[in-house]
C-alpha cells in the first residue's frame, strides 16, 4: 500500500472511490426487471424503486470493497485507472471498509423490505450470497477474483445479470418467461463485458501484483476478442426480447451503432488510460440498453 497521502480526502475523492461509472449497470437490469412486471401486469412503484436502491448498494459496497482490498493488498499501487482511496493513502482503510459494510448493510435491510412485503422469501438466500460473493471478490484470504479460473464473470453474469433482473420481476409477479431470461442473460453480459474490459486495462499491473484474473490469463488478444464477442451478442439477445417490430426494428441501429463505438478502440489496441473511456461508454450504454429493452417491454 502506498505512503499516506498529504492531503484529506474530498467529496469528489469519495464519489470516485464509489466509482459511479459502474453505477449505470445496476440500474440497467432493475430497469427491465421492472418493465417486464409491467409487460406481466403485476408493476409495483414501491416495491421497483426499493429494488433500485439494492442494487445501487450493492454495488458501491462492492466497490468500497474492492477498494479496501485490494489497497490493503498492494494491488492499486501502481495502476492506470482512476484513483483508490485505500491505495492513494487518502482514505484509512479501516474507513473504507467501514464505507462498504455501511453499504452492504443498507442494500440488506432494504432487501429484508422486500421480503416481507412481497413475500418471496425464496429470494433470501440468494441475496445473501450476493453480498457475500461481493466481498470474497478480492476480499478473504483466497479471493476468487485472483484465480483467474472465471468464476467471477460467471458471479456478475449470475447476481447483476440474472437475479437483479428476475429478482426485480419475481418480487412483483410471480412469472420468469423465457424472453425475460433472455433479457437478463444480455444485461449479465454487459456486465461481463464491464469486468473484461477493467481487467483488460490492469492487464500489467495486476501481473505484477500477482492477480490472475481471466484477462490475465487468456492474454491481451483473446481477452479483447471476449470482450467484443460479448458485447455484440448481448446487443442481438436484447433487441430479439423487444416484442413490438416497429420498437425493435428502432432499436436496430441505436444499439449495433452503439456496439461498434465500444468494441473499436479495443480491438484496435487501445490500452492503459486509453481504455478508461471505454469504460465510462459502456456503463452509460448499459444504462443506455436497459433504457431501450424497457421501453420496448412497456410499448409491447
Amino acid at each position: 500500500m502506498s505512503q499516506k497521502a498529504k492531503r484529506q480526502a474530498t467529496f469528489k475523492d469519495w464519489l470516485e472511490g464509489a466509482r459511479l461509472r459502474t453505477l449505470p449497470a445496476a440500474v440497467a437490469p432493475v430497469l427491465i426487471g421492472a418493465a417486464a412486471a409491467y409487460r406481466l401486469q403485476g408493476f409495483n412503484w414501491a416495491l421497483s424503486v426499493a429494488a433500485l436502491l439494492v442494487a445501487l448498494a450493492l454495488q458501491i459496497g462492492v466497490n468500497f470493497s474492492n477498494d479496501y482490498s485490494d489497497g490493503i493488498r498492494g494491488t492499486d499501487d501502481k495502476r492506470s485507472g482512476p484513483l483508490r482511496l485505500t491505495a492513494s493513502g487518502l482514505v484509512p482503510a479501516k474507513t473504507v471498509l467501514k464505507a462498504a459494510l455501511v453499504s452492504f448493510a443498507f442494500a440488506g435491510v432494504v432487501g429484508l423490505g422486500i421480503l416481507v412485503v412481497s413475500g418471496q422469501w425464496i429470494l433470501l438466500l440468494p441475496g445473501v450470497l450476493a453480498v457475500v460473493a461481493a466481498w470474497f471478490y478480492t476480499g478473504g484470504k483466497n479471493p476468487y477474483g485472483y484465480a483467474g479460473v472465471g468464476l467471477s464473470e460467471l458471479l456478475v453474469f449470475v447476481f447483476f445479470g440474472l437475479m437483479a433482473t428476475i429478482g426485480t420481476t419475481w418480487v412483483q409477479v410471480q412469472e420468469a418467461p423465457l424472453w425475460l431470461w433472455a433479457a437478463a442473460s444480455a444485461v449479465g453480459m454487459l456486465s461481463v463485458a464491464l469486468l473484461f474490459i477493467n481487467n483488460i486495462r490492469d492487464i500489467p499491473t495486476d501481473t505484477k501484483a500477482g492477480k490472475r484474473t481471466v484477462a490475465v490469463r487468456l492474454g491481451d488478444g483473446p481477452s479483447r476478442m471476449i470482450y467484443s464477442a460479448l458485447i455484440w451478442v448481448a446487443m442481438v439477445l436484447g433487441l430479439v426480447t423487444i416484442p413490438n417490430l416497429w420498437v425493435r426494428f428502432g432499436s436496430l441501429m441505436l444499439l449495433l451503432s452503439t456496439a461498434f463505438l465500444l468494441t473499436s478502440p479495443v480491438m484496435q489496441g487501445a490500452s492503459g488510460k486509453e481504455l478508461i473511456p471505454v469504460l465510462k461508454k459502456l456503463g452509460l450504454t448499459t444504462l443506455l440498453f436497459g433504457v431501450v429493452i424497457a421501453t420496448g417491454f412497456v410499448i409491447g
